[in-house]
């Protein structure tokens, strides 16, 4: 939630004092983040659901390509939520940096638009 706050208070304090297509721009890139949130949000619910072995990098890379899709803003967002997940991942769970590591290759290689099934498991569902 304070993400997305921050999101949109962002967005108007760059587009305060704009012309109409600056603050078009802005709204797009707002709306492109929020549904890039929802985007990564859905993928780490969908690795839950799945509960997969294996399947962690794919569930990333998936995130971070359907985020991207949309735009400058979705990439930003997933980028903020995939450094934050890491970051928290790797002070508190203490899985360790070489599994940030992997983590963060997956992240940017859906969100620099390459396929995530590069990552996907043989036999993960067809569902995911």
């Amino acid at each position: 939630m304070r993400l997305c706050i921050c999101v949109v208070l962002l967005s108007f304090i760059l587009c305060a004092s704009a012309d109409v297509p600056l603050f078009r721009q802005g709204g797009r890139f707002v709306l492109d983040a929020l549904g890039g949130a929802r985007d990564m949000f859905r993928a780490y619910q969908d690795m839950r659901e799945a509960n997969y072995k294996d399947a962690d990098k794919y569930f990333h890379a998936r995130g971070n390509y359907d985020a991207a899709q949309r735009g400058p803003g979705g990439a930003w967002a997933a980028k903020v939520i995939s450094d934050m997940r890491e970051k928290w991942q790797s002070d508190v769970s203490g899985r360790g940096a070489e599994d940030t590591r992997a983590d963060q290759e997956a992240n940017e290689w859906g969100r620099n638009g390459g396929d995530p099934n590069r990552y996907r498991p043989a036999g993960l569902p067809s569902k995911y």
